[in-house]
């Protein structure tokens, strides 16, 4: 893990303060608040200068650098002030950090814009690297601290917390799948339980299949990496109903018997991105400490093609009784998820479940590495990702869970079968096959994040071709922690 640890606010002055560099934001039409005046005073004039001839423009991401013989100031684009929020301080957190690391400046002040959390986000997840297996380089290079000039001390704590958490489910989609394994994703659990004072049951493999687990047990079945279902339990709100969190711990997918093109499996290490979207959260819980209670479940194998592996045509029972007619195997997500489920909604009575899987290309092709699409049964939950969403800047897409989609996937010699129509509404069939495993009067949210997961290009705060943490900060924000 490579990222900023150390960030906190300050009310000094920041002639009072040690830094490389200070940042401050300007907006369209710069104009230069009070900060900004005494910083251009100490450099005679230059951004003053600067702003009159029209070479600070104060657009999202501009950039630009003032000296002194012993002073250096970034100037960051806002952009327009009527459009300001928390999502344009985290951007403008995360460009002022990543020019630092360009700039190898290991000391970073940013006076603040008032929203210091935002900000605070931004300035960590953009300082964000994975570097766990490249060798030592002279390239190598972190900024080791960051203050909030005039900003709010538990803001800036609470944005450094929940950013934290969103490098760990970085960190666990990018290791490789030879390392991010099931007993890998138990052993963050535990970690996590010990920083939260939280409960982990651990299941292997012959204790999932004989309490029932037929879904899970099948998938398993062709590899010989032992498969877990792990279980985290926190208690922190006395009697109230907990939130059910349920992540697709998928460490690597072949596809099975119906295996994958090999042109591009290697990102199939990707395919436990659920399993960390979880694991983050319950990491952001244990940091926070809210006064709820969370149940958080991961499913977690590997889908190989071994000489016992699973296949077309073959039937499944999982651990609500429910029969599953399996006719792809790379549609295996689905099936380890419909133990979760079923588990979750069986032995607690949870306010409402979220589950989270890279669970169809289909998704991809319908939003890109934009979006996130979100399907379930209950309208005003729904509703509450999509209030949630516009304050992490995070985005998501409702797709409908209409009878006649959820007709797609019943089968004619099981209860149901894991796949709908052929080239069909692909990612609504998914939710449609889950649904049949959750709780019936139990609120649920599935949200497939198989483009959002992950970032085909560089974004302020996302780095290309690498693991996003996407929605860990969403639903921090919908449970009120």
């Amino acid at each position: 893990m490579a990222h900023l640890t150390s960030l906190t606010a300050d009310k000094k002055s920041w002639k009072e303060l040690d830094f490389d560099v200070i940042a401050i934001g300007l907006f369209e039409e710069p104009e230069l608040a009070a900060h900004g005046q005494e910083l251009d005073k100490a450099l005679g004039g230059q951004i003053g200068t600067a702003i009159e001839k029209g070479d600070i423009k104060g657009k999202a991401k501009e950039t630009n650098l003032f000296y002194s013989t012993d002073l250096r100031v970034m100037t960051v684009g806002l952009g327009k002030k009527e459009k300001f929020d928390g999502e344009v301080a985290r951007r403008a957190g995360a460009v002022a950090v990543k020019f630092a690391l360009q700039k190898k400046y290991a000391r970073l002040v940013f006076v603040s814009l008032g929203a210091d959390q935002d900000l605070a986000e931004g300035l960590v997840l953009g300082s964000y690297q994975f570097l766990n297996y490249k060798q030592e380089d002279e390239d190598r290079f972190f900024v080791e601290s960051a203050i909030i000039v005039d900003g709010d001390r538990d803001d800036a704590d609470k944005g450094l917390k929940i950013a934290d958490a969103v490098c760990l489910a970085r960190d666990l989609g990018n290791h490789p799948g030879n390392v991010a394994t099931p007993t890998f994703l138990a052993e963050t659990a535990q970690a996590i339980a010990d920083e939260g004072g939280m409960k982990l049951t651990v299941w292997d493999r012959q204790e999932f299949t004989e309490m029932g687990m037929g879904a899970l047990a099948g998938v398993a079945l062709g590899t010989d990496e032992p498969p877990k279902f792990i279980l985290l339990e926190y208690n922190g709100g006395g009697d109230e109903k907990p939130v059910a969190l349920v992540g697709k711990g998928l460490t690597f997918d072949s596809g099975g018997i119906s295996i994958k093109p090999g042109a591009g499996m290697d990102e199939m290490k990707f395919d436990m991105c659920g399993s960390a979207v979880v694991l983050g959260t319950m990491k952001a819980v244990a940091a926070l400490k809210p006064k709820m209670n969370v149940i958080a479940a991961v499913p977690s194998t590997e889908n190989m093609s071994g000489a016992k592996a699973y296949k077309p045509g073959d039937i499944l029972t999982a651990y609500n009784g429910k029969t599953i007619e399996v006719l792809n195997t790379d549609a295996e997500g689905r099936l380890i998820l419909a133990d979760a489920l079923s588990y979750v909604s069986k032995h607690y009575d949870p306010q409402y479940i979220l589950d989270f899987a890279t669970l169809t290309g289909a998704v991809l092709i319908a939003l890109g590495h934009i979006a996130t699409g979100i399907l379930g049964t209950d309208d005003e939950l729904i509703e509450k990702v999509k209030a949630a969403a516009e304050t992490t800047g995070e985005k998501f897409w409702q797709l409908p869970l209409w009878d006649e989609y959820c007709e797609h996937v019943k089968s004619k010699i099981a209860d149901v079968k894991n796949t709908g129509k052929s080239r069909q509404a692909g990612t609504i069939a998914g939710a449609a096959f889950l649904k049949e495993f959750v709780g019936e009067d139990i609120p649920w949210v599935h949200f497939d994040i198989a483009g959002s997961a992950w970032s085909d290009e560089e974004l302020p705060y996302d780095t290309k071709n690498a693991a996003t943490g996407a929605v860990v900060r969403t639903v921090v924000e919908l449970m009120g922690i």
